[in-house]
């Protein structure tokens, strides 16, 4: 079968890989029919990773359909059923796990790193990914492309899990990608009054401007953010920042942007040194909180599936192109390029 694997020597590179089957470990085989490219899967085509090991198929925002399955799953998951799936796995055992938060596992395991990932015709899932509740099923549709986009989705929700946005409340998101704007969607969602995008870029600001109404967009390389800020709520400053861009700078920044009692969700991890960006007392003497988020849960992962079912959020407005697995190379030159929303390979 054709599989875009790691290579540790260099760019990751498309080649032919045996097919997966049920052996030991493996609770069923799907054939996948899309993957979406996520951030975490540029950083790896740019930089390289510690992480993951050589000749490891990348991609974990699949979805696809069983073609074989183990008779202890094959009751609630039969062959033909079209899954997708939390690609981070718990143990079950550690503390984190048995307190439901099986994303910041002990022993997290996850698909694309530990395990072979979506980009590629066939997937083996892993026995602990029924067993933890990580595999989900997708009502009957023509097209399951949508799907794919559960999983970023989902670590949104997780994210805003800790914000508890309030009607009325000014919500300031820094960064117009796609999380960004599935940010602003939520924070639309949850009634917030006022939902401002800041973003350097003019091309992405009419990118999401497109695909976003009720927004208020300002473009921080032209405009004082800080005083649209203090316009648009008073001088108060904003309830809630959330910073979906991995800049340093920007988590600073934010963090000054805030209003007495505000929430910061650092959502965007940092490349390199992250320390040196936290002010202390502003924490202190403001009551500032501040939130970090990290991948999401199996419960987050089938939410998210069921707010893209029902139309709470349209995932298909988000994809900019799809590319057939044998163009992943395409499909990853494009995505460096930053200038897409969204990018899915299809198989």
């Amino acid at each position: 079968m054709l599989a875009y694997i790691f290579d540790k020597n260099g760019k990751p590179r498309l080649t032919e890989k045996e097919k997966p089957s049920l052996q030991a470990g493996n609770g069923a085989v799907i054939k996948l029919e899309a993957c979406s490219i996520c951030g975490t899967d540029i950083r790896t085509y740019r930089f390289g990773s510690n992480k993951i090991p050589d000749g490891r198929i990348m991609g974990h925002e699949i979805v696809g359909q069983i073609i074989e399955v183990r008779d202890e799953f094959k009751k609630k998951f039969p062959v033909g059923t079209h899954v997708s799936m939390a690609p981070a796995i718990g143990c079950g055992n550690c503390r984190s796990c048995r307190q439901g938060f099986t994303n910041m596992c002990d022993d997290l395991k996850t698909i694309g790193f530990e395990y072979d990932g979506g980009f590629a015709e066939y997937m083996a899932v892993p026995d602990c990914a029924f067993e933890m509740g990580n595999v989900y099923t997708l009502p009957e549709e023509n097209s399951y492309t949508r799907y794919a986009l559960s999983e970023p989705l989902a670590c949104v929700m997780n994210a805003q899990s800790y914000l508890n946005i309030a009607p009325g409340e000014c919500v300031l998101i820094i960064g117009s990608g796609i999380i960004g704007c599935m940010h602003a969607e939520l924070a639309m969602h949850a009634k917030a009054g006022k939902v401002v995008i800041a973003e350097t870029s003019q091309e992405r600001i009419s990118q999401a401007e497109r695909l976003l109404e009720g927004v208020t967009f300002v473009n921080s390389s032209k405009e004082n953010l800080e005083e649209k800020i203090r316009e648009l709520t008073d001088g108060n400053g904003a309830d809630v920042v959330i910073t979906a861009c991995s800049v340093g700078k920007v988590q600073e920044q934010g963090m000054e942007l805030l209003a007495k009692r505000g929430r910061i969700s650092l959502f965007g991890g940092l490349p390199g040194e992250s320390k040196g960006f936290i002010d202390s007392n502003l924490i202190h003497y403001r009551e500032l909180s501040v939130f970090g988020v990290h991948a999401s849960t199996p419960k987050q992962n089938k939410r998210a599936m069921e707010y893209i079912r029902d139309g709470v959020i349209d995932a298909e407005k988000y994809i900019s192109a799809c590319y057939p697995l044998k163009r992943v190379e395409d499909a990853f030159a494009e995505a460096e390029k930053g200038e897409a929303m969204k990018l899915v390979v299809t198989m």
